[in-house]
C-alpha cells in the first residue's frame, strides 16, 4: 500500500512538474520582497541608525515600546486615528452598497449596447490617479470659480464651500472615492450574477413574480458570498489608509479631518527622518487591520458561510 502510494505521488510529480517550477518565481518574488523585509519591522522597537543593520540597532527605552509610547501621546497621531477609521468607516458605510446596486441596475437593463456603454463609462475614473482628480475637483467645486458654485450662484444661492470647510470636505471627499471606485468594482459583482442560474429567474417568471421579487429572492442571494467577503477584506482594512487620495484632496483648512495615518507618517517618518516612530505607527495600523480581518471571518464563518479561509 506504502509502495503504491509513493508510486502515485512520484507519477503525480513526473505529469505536473512544470507546474511545480513555474511556482519558483512566485515564491521567490514574495520571500524577497514581502518576508524578507519583515525584518525591518525591528525599528520600531530600536533607536534608528541609518549606518546599522537592523540586528545592529540598539533597543528603545521601556522595553523597546518607547516610540509607540511617544505616539499615542502625539495629538496628531491621535487626530490622525480619530480621521482615518472615521473616513474609512463612511467609505464602508456609502461606498461598500454602491457597486452592489450599481451591478443589480446594469443587470436589469434590456439594451444590450446601452448597458456595455454605461459599464465602460462608471469604470473608467479607476484609471485616473488622485493629482487628475483633484485637479477635477478644484475646477468643478472651488468656491469662486468651480463650474458647480458659478451654477449655484446664477440660481440665486450662494456658494457651497465643497473643499474649505471640513463637513462639505469629508463629504465631497466621500464622493469622489465612490465615483472613482464604484464602477470598477461593479465588474466584481456582475460576475457573481452572471454566475446565478438562469432557471432560477425563469421558474419565477412562471410564477409571476415581478422584478423586485426577482432581486430580492435570487440575486441578493446569489450575491451574498461574494459580498461576505469583500465586506471582510473592507474591514480588514478600516484602519489603513491610502496616501494619495486625502493628500491631493486637502488642504490647510481642512487639515483636521483631512489628516490621516499615512500623511501623519510621510509628514514625520520622510519629513521629519522620525523612522522608528513611523515604523512603529505603520506596525500598530498592521496589527489591528488583522485583527480586524480575523474578526470579521469569524463572524462570517459563526453565520455560516464560508469566509475566506
Amino acid at each position: 500500500m506504502v509502495i503504491t502510494n509513493k508510486r502515485k505521488s512520484f507519477d503525480y510529480i513526473k505529469r505536473y512538474w512544470i507546474l511545480y517550477l513555474m511556482l519558483l518565481l512566485p515564491m521567490a518574488f514574495f520571500i524577497i520582497f514581502r518576508y524578507i523585509p519583515m525584518g525591518y519591522i525591528q525599528i520600531a522597537f530600536k533607536n534608528y541608525s541609518i549606518v546599522k543593520s537592523p540586528w545592529e540597532m540598539e533597543w528603545a527605552a521601556n522595553h523597546g515600546f518607547e516610540y509607540f509610547i511617544k505616539a499615542f501621546s502625539n495629538r496628531d497621531f491621535l487626530y490622525a486615528l480619530r480621521n482615518t477609521i472615521g473616513l474609512n468607516f463612511l467609505d464602508l458605510l456609502l461606498g461598500f452598497p454602491a457597486p452592489i446596486i450599481l451591478a443589480i441596475i446594469l443587470n436589469e437593463l434590456a439594451f444590450k449596447h446601452f448597458k456595455k456603454f454605461t459599464q465602460t463609462v462608471v469604470y473608467m475614473p479607476h484609471f485616473l490617479s488622485w493629482v487628475i482628480i483633484s485637479g477635477m475637483a478644484l475646477q468643478l467645486f472651488a468656491p469662486t470659480t468651480g463650474l458647480v458654485n458659478i451654477m449655484i450662484n446664477k440660481m440665486g444661492f450662494a456658494s457651497i464651500p465643497f473643499l474649505n470647510e471640513s463637513a462639505y470636505w469629508v463629504v465631497t471627499y466621500i464622493f469622489l472615492g465612490i465615483w472613482q471606485s464604484c464602477g470598477w468594482n461593479t465588474i466584481i459583482y456582475l460576475a457573481a450574477i452572471a454566475g446565478i442560474n438562469p432557471e432560477l429567474y425563469e421558474a419565477s417568471a412562471v410564477d409571476g413574480a415581478s422584478r423586485l421579487r426577482k432581486i430580492w429572492h435570487i440575486t441578493l442571494p446569489g450575491l451574498r458570498p461574494t459580498i461576505i467577503i469583500l465586506l471582510i477584506l473592507s474591514l480588514g482594512h478600516i484602519l489603513g489608509s491610502e496616501f494619495d487620495r486625502p493628500y491631493a484632496l486637502s488642504n490647510k483648512l481642512v487639515s483636521d479631518v483631512s489628516n490621516v495615518i499615512s500623511i501623519f507618517v510621510y509628514n514625520n517618518g520622510i519629513r521629519g527622518l522620525q523612522f522608528s516612530l513611523s515604523t512603529a505607527v505603520g506596525l500598530f495600523q498592521s496589527v489591528v487591520c488583522v485583527i480586524f480581518l480575523f474578526g470579521a471571518n469569524a463572524l462570517a464563518k459563526k453565520s455560516g458561510e464560508r469566509g475566506i479561509w
